[in-house]
């Protein structure tokens, strides 16, 4: 019993001390951290992949390698890509990808993940200057800027998928023009808003023109008709008039000849008018009748 009691003592502080070693060679156990894995390596050969908890190995012949379960970040380097249309631009993107298979990464990439992080920005590089070469500039910045992001992550993932690598996102942290022709691109800009401007101006006096030609034309016809309306009513008048001076003066012929000689005197004689006539000419007629003394000269 005794003997049995000291060897279980023995393995306990065995045990603790492997516990407390951890994932060191020396140590059968292998403890996986919550978010992490792990994969065991025996000559070079996977011989088991960990879950989060403990498991075993053998001691001086497995190898014990940890990686992120979580999704990873690779903040690519900028690169300056040519549009559709020759623009150039300054391209800044960023990838998110997470370690799906760890005996195909290791198989993959025998160096880890700094291996596959140069791979993929050069992957990401190529597939973002691919697209972005099909694409006008502002298609890239506004019109088709979700629909560019999906192709580049389709195309990235397709080249990862053998090598236990998920991409989850590939987007464009920023997009700009170069220093250099910059100030050039804004001139340009600058010229076609001019252009477009001139243009504009050009049509909107056009159409003022012809606004203010139709609108004349339509006041010439408008007070040509009010003329001729008028002349007509005038005329209609007219015509009445003498209708009715007719009827009255056909009633009474003196009474006629007496208004008319009137409106003789009215239109002949003003102040100050001097007339040689004779007493007894028939001008004077309804004043030698009233009893008027008239001069004769």
């Amino acid at each position: 019993m005794k003997r049995l009691l000291i060897l279980v003592v023995v393995l306990a502080i065995l045990f603790g001390v492997a516990v407390a070693a951890g994932n060191h060679f020396l140590s059968p156990i292998v403890i996986t951290p919550e978010g992490k894995q792990q994969i065991v390596t025996r000559f070079g050969d996977v011989v088991d992949e960990t879950e989060p908890g403990l498991s075993w190995k053998i001691p001086f012949l497995d190898e014990v390698k940890e990686f992120e379960r979580r999704l990873l970040y690779l903040n690519t380097e900028q690169d300056v890509i040519q549009t559709k249309d020759q623009e150039r631009i300054v391209v800044d993107n960023y990838a998110m990808w997470r370690i799906t298979d760890l005996t195909a990464f290791i198989a993959s990439f025998p160096r880890g993940v700094s291996q596959a992080e140069r791979q993929m920005d050069r992957v990401v590089r190529a597939g973002v200057r691919e697209v972005i070469a099909r694409h006008t500039l502002t298609e890239v910045l506004t019109d088709k800027r979700t629909e560019i992001m999906e192709a580049i992550r389709n195309g990235v993932a397709d080249s990862f998928a053998e090598t236990g690598i998920a991409i989850h996102d590939v987007r464009i942290n920023r997009t700009e023009l170069p220093e250099a022709i910059e100030k050039s691109v804004h001139e340009r800009m600058r010229a076609d808003r001019e252009r477009l401007a001139r243009k504009f101006r050009a049509e909107g006096e056009e159409q003022a023109r012809k606004i203010r030609a139709s609108a004349d034309r339509d006041a010439r016809v408008i007070v040509a008709n009010a003329k001729g309306e008028a002349q007509i009513a005038r005329g209609e008048g007219d015509a009445e008039s003498t209708r009715i001076y007719a009827a009255a003066f056909g009633e009474d012929p003196k009474f006629y000849a007496f208004t008319r000689s009137l409106e003789a005197y009215r239109n002949t004689i003003g102040e100050g008018t001097t007339l040689i006539l004779s007493p007894n000419s028939e001008f004077f007629e309804f004043f030698i009748d009233s009893g008027v003394a008239v001069e004769g000269r």
